[in-house]
């Protein structure tokens, strides 16, 4: 609790303002007792410096401190003043129905002791795939923050309901799940640049990973038991027309929630006509499509009744208005009940109910107002297009010719040259004690260690502003750059406050610990001091660079790669900033044990080498087909039969056994000439 010490800090403040004062008054008097005399005027120029006229002076300067002293504090004051006053400008205040609603309520908890009369409870309404109602009105606006409710997720560009949100941490995750499996271990290059398909996901899926970061994690391979039957089951049996402002945002939140079950579930879920998923995704929904094997687009509405009438499994089907009349969507609704599907006409329902979609995701049915309806997933256009790039197939790369294989690691361009490395060749007076005091180590479980001891950080933002500096070093990062990774998907504007107080506090703890100053912040960028610090990554950075490099005695330097790499970079965490630069060391590293291996001329060893790697990278293709090839090359064809039966199995697990993607030659595979295995 900080309130003790902020009240020690008051007192303190108030015996300086007023203690000074009173000693001067008792002391010596009034600070003016009349202008002096023309004869005290000429006895002090005949003579200054006498005792009268230096404890004047002394007296005169201790009233100027005091005035400073008070000077400042009152302008502290009013900035503070005028920051709440600020703030409270901004405080929202309640609408109209929100005050009759909180009377009410009041009302009614003042009136239980009197009226003994009870009520039962309305009912809730039943639980849905695509979330429950938070209230009947739906007048609530959506937060522009990224939040977790007790029942959903607030985004800049809508609001997912807790199950849709998990779905997609799930679905993000078996992204990098593939990525790892399907990189291909390359030779060392010192122009090599970063590959396509280790960027960062879309905004609006970090925005979620973060805002269920301290949730407990998705299982990768677990499937929404249900999930899709609730949501079709929410629906009426004849169909359901949607009007309102919050239609197409609606329907947009119907695609995105059908199409992830339907991932998980591994079967076609959707279909819609090119015009209606046009209108809902935007130009590049076509393109999206071809990509989505859950999603079917037709041409028109008799093409999707004899789509769903053949097919096995049932289907929600999203259709516009304009693109219905009474007799063709009649036709389609009863063919797709029968197979157990939906249809959903967004605009209106030309043979059947109509509910009106609210902004917030709440559908009311007019003939049953006095029920609540259920609260869907809403949507623009950017937020679920964000959404649908952790379901959709890779883009097919351009067949390429293969190759006969990688050249042996140590063949590099003869003109390539070591490059500047970090700590390496600085003077010594700048690496002293100092820098053997604090040791930040990243790889693993992030730790700040003073002298040998852990530092004790409270704020987990503190902490990945730390391993964010170090990733970053040494250009470091500006508060825009810090902000969007620690806050993914929450305004800048709400965030100066935050940012700062974590990085005051931060600087403040070390500083307190050590006596040194080890976040810089010049030209508007935060740094790490190398000065003060080191790092376990900078030291495998600099191992990386140097082995991409060298010309002579290679192996030693992979070998220090693999030495300096003891576990996977902030371990354990799930931050969304973090994935791209965890996945670019982890293939560095991996480089490195698939070059060891090749220029080992015991076999023994170049094994011992790639079970080394696995342990690295478990789920990598490439290092298991080298590692059976190397069994069965030694003759041991019962241990390599066991690995392939083991990583099948942790495939499996991962819910990577059946995927989508197995069906595609990877990119690495068509551009190398070698099978997927």
């Amino acid at each position: 609790m900080r309130w003790p010490r902020q009240l020690m800090s008051l007192l303190v403040v108030l015996a300086l303002l007023a203690g000074p004062p009173v000693v001067l008054v008792l002391l010596v008097g009034p600070p003016v007792r009349g202008w002096p005399s023309p004869e005290q005027v000429r006895a002090w120029v005949q003579q200054p410096l006498t005792e009268q006229t230096l404890t004047a002076a002394l007296t005169i300067g201790a009233w100027l401190l005091w005035l400073l002293l008070a000077y400042t504090v009152a302008i502290r004051v009013l900035t503070r003043l005028r920051t709440t006053a600020g703030w409270l400008r901004r405080l929202p205040l309640p609408t109209p129905l929100q005050a009759t609603a909180s009377g009410m309520a009041g009302a009614a908890v003042f009136g239980i002791a009197t009226n003994t009369a009870t009520t039962a409870p309305p009912q809730p309404s039943p639980p849905l795939a695509a979330g429950t109602p938070e209230n009947s009105d739906g007048v609530s606006p959506l937060n522009n923050d990224t939040t977790a409710s007790d029942d959903g997720i607030h985004l800049t560009g809508g609001w997912l309901p807790d199950e849709v949100a998990g779905q997609v941490v799930a679905a993000a995750a078996l992204v990098w799940l593939r990525r790892r499996r399907d990189y291909q271990p390359r030779p060392p290059d010192p122009r090599r640049r970063e590959e396509l398909d280790a960027a960062g996901l879309p905004p609006t899926v970090a925005a979620v990973q973060a805002a269920l970061a301290d949730a407990p994690a998705p299982s990768v391979a677990s499937e929404p038991s249900g999930s899709f039957a609730d949501l079709v089951g929410a629906l009426p049996v004849s169909g359901l027309g949607v009007s309102g402002p919050g239609t197409l945002s609606i329907g947009r939140g119907l695609l995105v929630t059908a199409l992830l079950a339907g991932y998980h579930l591994r079967t076609p879920t959707v279909v819609t006509t090119r015009a209606t998923l046009t209108s809902l995704l935007g130009g590049s929904a076509l393109a999206l499509a071809r990509r989505l094997p859950q999603l079917t687009a037709v041409e028109t509405i008799h093409d999707a009744a004899r789509l769903v009438e053949s097919a096995l499994s049932p289907r929600i089907v999203l259709l516009l208005e304009e693109e219905c009349d009474t007799h063709d969507v009649r036709d389609v609704a009863d063919v797709a009940a029968m197979a157990g599907g939906r249809v959903v006409v967004l605009g209106g329902w030309p043979a059947g109910p109509t509910w009106r979609a609210t902004p917030t995701g709440h559908l009311h049915d007019p003939l049953r107002p006095e029920e609540p309806g259920p609260r869907l997933c809403v949507l623009d256009q950017v937020a679920a297009t964000d959404l649908l790039a952790v379901i959709v197939h890779p883009d097919p790369a351009p067949p390429a010719p293969a190759t006969p294989g990688p050249p042996p690691p140590h063949v590099v361009p003869p003109k390539a040259r070591l490059p500047r490395q970090a700590n390496r060749g600085e003077p010594r007076s700048r690496l002293g004690a100092s820098t053997s005091r604090l040791r930040l180590r990243v790889l693993g479980e992030p730790t700040l260690l003073v002298d040998g001891e852990p530092l004790t950080i409270r704020r987990s933002a503190a902490l990945q502003i730390l391993v964010f500096l170090a990733t970053s070093h040494p250009t470091g990062a500006n508060t825009s750059q810090l902000a969007d990774a620690i806050w993914p998907g929450v305004p800048r504007r709400s965030l100066t406050g935050r940012l700062y107080t974590t990085l005051s506090e931060l600087r403040t703890a070390i500083r307190d610990a050590s006596g040194l100053h080890v976040i810089e912040h010049t030209d508007d960028r935060y740094r790490l001091n190398p000065a003060n610090v080191t790092v376990d990554l900078w030291q495998l950075q600099a191992a990386i660079h140097h082995a991409a490099s060298a010309v002579t005695n290679t192996t030693a330097a992979w070998q220090a790669i693999v030495d300096a790499y003891p576990a996977d970079l902030a371990t354990g965490r799930i931050w969304p900033w973090l994935d791209p630069v965890r996945e670019a060391t982890r293939r560095s590293v991996i480089d490195a044990c698939a070059a060891l291996a090749d220029a080992e001329p015991d076999p023994q060893r170049g094994l011992a080498v790639l079970q080394a790697g696995l342990r690295i990278d478990p789920y990598n293709a490439a290092l298991h087909a080298r590692a059976r090839s190397a069994l069965t090359a030694h003759g041991d064809h019962e241990a390599a039969t066991d690995l392939q039966g083991r990583y099948l199995r942790l495939l499996s697990e991962a819910g990577l056994d059946d995927d989508a993607t197995d069906s595609l030659p990877s990119r690495d595979s068509r551009a190398t000439g070698v099978s997927r295995q």
